[in-house]
C-alpha cells in the first residue's frame, strides 16, 4: 500500500477562532496593501518570457499574480456585496491551469506557501480558544460533537449506496463520499461567523465545538486510511497517544518554563512576537517528528499559551501576515477546480452530493440539539453554519487517489462539491436568521415547538417594572449590582431578562431573576413577555452585536407596544446616540463616555500625586490627598473585583 505523502498529510484545514477580518468589507488596510502587491505584478508582467526563470523568482511571480488578481476581484466583490472568499476562489480558477488563463501552471508553487497561512491561522486560533466557554456548552456540545459525524457518515453510506456506489473490490468510493460529506470547513465557517460577531453566541460556540470534534474524527480517518482494507487499531491508538504526549509536554512547558522566559523579554514587544512564533514552530516540528500534522502542532502551541497576557498583542501583529497567506490558501483551492464544461456529468453529481450534504447536516445536528432543549433557533443556526464541505475533505480524497482507493472522477466530484458548498456557505450564514425563521415556522406546524430548558414563570410574574432586553456583558454587571442591593427600594424583584441564550438562564434563576427565552429582534417576542406592562425597557447591547435588529429599531417597537414605558438603549458613538434620542429614547448611554468620565479624575489625581514641583505647604497637602485617593481607589477596585462573580465573565 503506498505510503501517505507527507505534503498531503500536512495540508490540513484552518480551525476555530479566527480573529475578526470583516470578510464582507474591503478595509482601508487592504487598500493600502494594494500598492505593495503591484510590485509582484510588475515582476510577473515584465519578466522576459524567453529567458530562464529562477524557481524562486517563478514562485514570486505566481504569488504576485495571485495577490493582485485576488485584490481586484475582492474589490468587485465588495462593490457587489458578495463574500470575499468567493473572489479568492475565483482568482484561483482564473489563474489556474484547468480552465482559466493558465498563468500559473504549477499549483504547488502557491499551495506550498499557503501552508504557512494555515499554520499561522491555527496558532492564532489556539491563542484565542476559551476552553471555559466551550466547556460551558456542556452536554449539548459533547453529545452533538460525538454524534454529528457518525450520523452524517451513516446517512451517506445509505444514500450513496442507493446511487450505485459501493465498497466492492479495491475501490472505496462509498466510504470516501460518506466521510468527506461529514466534515465542515472551519476556515470558511469561522471567518464568516466572526464577520457577523456570532462566534460568541451559543450557536457559535456549539459550531466551534462540533468543528473540534470533527478534527478528532478526521484524525481517526487519517489513521485508518493507509490501511483501509485492514485497519490497524494499534496505529490509531498510537496516534492518539502521540497527540496526548505532545499536549502534555506543551502544557507543562507553558506552565513551568515559558512564563519565566516571557517575563524576561516582556519589555521588548518584538522579542515577544519572535519568541511566540519560535514556540509555534518548535511545537510544529515536534508534531511532525511524531507523525502528526504541522497544523495540529500549531493549534496545540496556541492553546498552550492562550492564557498568557501577551497573546492579544501577538495576535494583532500576526493578523496581517496571516491574511496574506490565507488569501494564497483560498487561491490555491480555486486552482484545484476542474473544468466544469468538460465534466458536466460530474458537476451534476456534485450538485446532488451538495444537496445531500446540506440535508444530512441538518438531520445530524438539529434533532440532537433540539432534543437537548436548545430550541429551534440554536439548533437550526448551528446546522446552517456547518452545512458545507471542508477543504480537509480534499486532502482525504487526494490521499485516497494516491492510495488507489478512488479514481480521478470521484476526486473531481468531491472538488466540485466543495466549490458548490463554499459558494453557498457565505449566503447561508449571511442570511441564517431569515432562513431560521422560515424553517421554524414550518417546524412548529409539525409540532416541533421550543421546549424551554426551564419552565417560564406564570404570566403574572413576568409583569415586572424593568425589562432587560438581551443579555451580554453590561447586562451581566447590571444584574450583579442590582442583586447586591440591600436597601428597601432594591430593584432585585423588579427586573426580568429576555434572551435566547439559555445557557445563562439557570444562573439568572439562582440570582432570583426570571429569565424568558425569546429573540428581542422580533415584535412577537416583546408582546409575549408582556412588555406593555413594563415601566422601563433596557437594551444594554450595542448595535454591532445585536443580530436582526438595532437599538433605534427597538426604540420604535417598544413605543408601539408600551408607549408609556421609559426606554434606555446603548449607542456606540454620539451620532447614533442622537438618532436614538430623536427616535424617542429617554436615555442613551455610551460605554466609552462613561469610562472616560471615570478616568479623567483618576488621571488628574495621578498627575497631582507625581507633581515634582509641589513646594508650598498647600501644594504638598494636595499631593498627599491625591496619593491617598489613588491608593484608596486602587484598593477598593481590587476588593470589588475579587468579589464579583458575574454570569458572563
Amino acid at each position: 500500500m503506498p505510503s501517505t505523502p507527507a505534503s498531503l498529510k500536512q495540508n490540513c484545514r484552518g480551525d476555530l477562532n479566527t480573529p475578526p477580518t470583516h470578510a464582507d468589507n474591503l478595509s482601508t488596510v487592504h487598500k493600502l496593501k494594494l500598492g505593495k502587491y503591484l510590485f509582484f505584478l510588475g515582476t510577473a508582467l515584465f519578466a522576459d518570457s524567453g529567458s530562464e526563470i529562477d524557481p524562486v523568482h517563478n514562485v514570486l511571480m505566481h504569488i504576485g499574480l495571485a495577490i493582485l488578481t485576488s485584490a481586484v476581484l475582492a474589490y468587485f466583490a465588495f462593490l457587489t456585496k458578495q463574500p470575499v472568499i468567493l473572489a479568492y476562489l475565483a482568482a484561483g480558477a482564473l489563474l489556474g491551469p484547468n480552465f482559466g488563463l493558465g498563468l500559473v501552471q504549477r499549483e504547488k508553487d502557491i499551495a506550498t506557501i499557503s501552508e504557512i497561512g494555515l499554520i499561522l491561522l491555527l496558532f492564532m486560533i489556539g491563542m484565542e480558544i476559551d476552553l471555559k466557554k466551550i466547556k460551558a456548552s456542556g452536554k449539548s456540545l459533547i453529545t452533538s460533537g460525538v454524534t454529528q459525524f457518525a450520523i452524517s457518515v451513516a446517512l451517506g453510506l445509505g444514500f450513496f449506496a442507493l446511487l450505485g456506489y459501493s465498497l466492492s473490490g479495491s475501490k472505496y468510493d462509498l466510504f470516501y463520499l460518506a466521510v468527506c460529506c461529514g466534515i465542515s470547513s472551519t476556515a470558511i465557517v469561522v471567518k464568516l461567523l466572526y464577520s457577523k460577531f456570532e462566534l460568541d453566541t451559543l450557536s457559535g460556540r456549539l459550531t466551534l465545538g462540533i468543528l473540534v470534534f470533527q478534527d478528532i474524527w478526521a484524525i481517526i480517518v487519517l489513521g485508518v486510511q493507509p490501511n483501509l482494507a485492514n485497519p490497524q487499531i494499534l496505529d490509531i491508538l498510537l496516534t492518539f497517544a502521540k497527540a496526548g504526549a505532545l499536549v502534555a509536554i506543551s502544557v507543562a512547558m507553558s506552565k513551568y518554563v515559558l512564563p519565566y522566559a516571557f517575563s524576561r523579554i516582556a519589555k521588548i514587544p518584538e522579542l515577544v512576537l519572535l519568541t511566540s512564533l519560535g514556540w509555534c514552530l518548535a511545537v510544529c516540528a515536534a508534531a511532525l517528528a511524531l507523525g502528526l500534522s504541522l497544523e495540529m502542532g500549531a493549534l496545540i502551541a496556541g492553546v498552550s499559551i492562550s492564557t498568557f497576557p501577551y497573546n492579544l498583542d501577538v495576535i494583532a501583529k500576526i493578523t496581517t501576515m496571516r491574511d496574506f497567506f490565507i488569501t494564497i490558501f483560498f487561491v490555491s483551492l480555486g486552482m484545484k477546480i476542474p473544468h466544469p464544461i468538460e465534466n458536466l456529468s460530474l458537476v451534476g453529481m456534485a450538485f446532488i452530493v451538495a444537496l445531500f450534504l446540506i440535508v444530512a447536516r441538518f438531520l445530524s445536528i438539529y434533532p440532537v440539539l433540539f432534543s437537548l432543549k436548545n430550541g429551534n433557533r440554536v439548533s437550526i443556526l448551528t446546522s446552517l453554519s456547518l452545512a458545507n464541505m471542508s477543504e480537509f475533505s480534499l486532502v482525504i480524497a487526494a490521499l485516497g487517489l494516491a492510495s488507489g482507493h478512488i479514481d480521478q472522477n470521484l476526486l473531481s466530484i468531491i472538488i466540485f462539491t466543495f466549490v458548490i458548498t463554499s459558494i453557498l456557505a457565505p449566503y447561508m450564514i449571511k442570511y441564517n436568521h431569515q432562513i431560521q425563521l422560515f424553517l421554524t415556522h414550518y417546524l412548529e406546524k409539525l409540532g416541533l415547538r421550543d421546549k424551554a430548558k426551564f419552565e417560564e414563570p406564570p404570566a403574572s410574574t413576568l409583569d415586572k417594572e424593568i425589562a432587560i432586553l438581551g443579555f451580554f456583558r453590561v447586562a451581566s454587571s447590571l444584574v450583579l449590582d442590582i442583586h447586591r442591593e440591600k436597601n428597601e427600594d432594591s430593584l432585585k424583584d423588579k427586573i426580568v431578562v429576555v434572551d435566547f441564550n439559555q445557557a445563562v438562564h439557570e444562573k439568572l434563576r439562582e440570582y432570583g431573576v426570571p429569565a424568558v427565552y425569546g429573540d428581542i429582534a422580533h415584535v412577537d417576542t416583546l408582546h409575549h413577555i408582556g412588555l406593555h406592562d413594563t415601566k422601563i425597557a433596557v437594551s444594554t447591547i450595542p448595535d454591532n452585536i445585536l443580530v436582526g435588529t438595532n437599538n433605534t429599531k427597538l426604540v420604535k417597537q417598544i413605543q408601539d407596544i408600551a408607549p408609556h414605558a421609559k426606554i434606555v438603549v446603548t449607542a456606540e458613538n454620539p451620532q447614533s446616540a442622537l438618532k436614538m434620542y430623536e427616535a424617542g429614547a429617554d436615555y442613551v448611554f455610551l460605554p466609552r463616555m462613561l469610562a472616560s468620565q471615570h478616568l479623567v479624575p483618576v488621571l488628574r489625581d495621578m498627575l497631582a500625586a507625581e507633581d515634582t514641583n509641589a513646594s508650598s505647604k498647600s501644594a504638598k497637602e494636595a499631593q498627599k490627598k491625591a496619593k491617598a485617593r489613588l491608593e484608596k481607589l486602587r484598593e477598593a477596585e481590587i476588593a470589588h473585583l475579587k468579589m464579583r462573580t458575574e454570569i458572563i465573565r
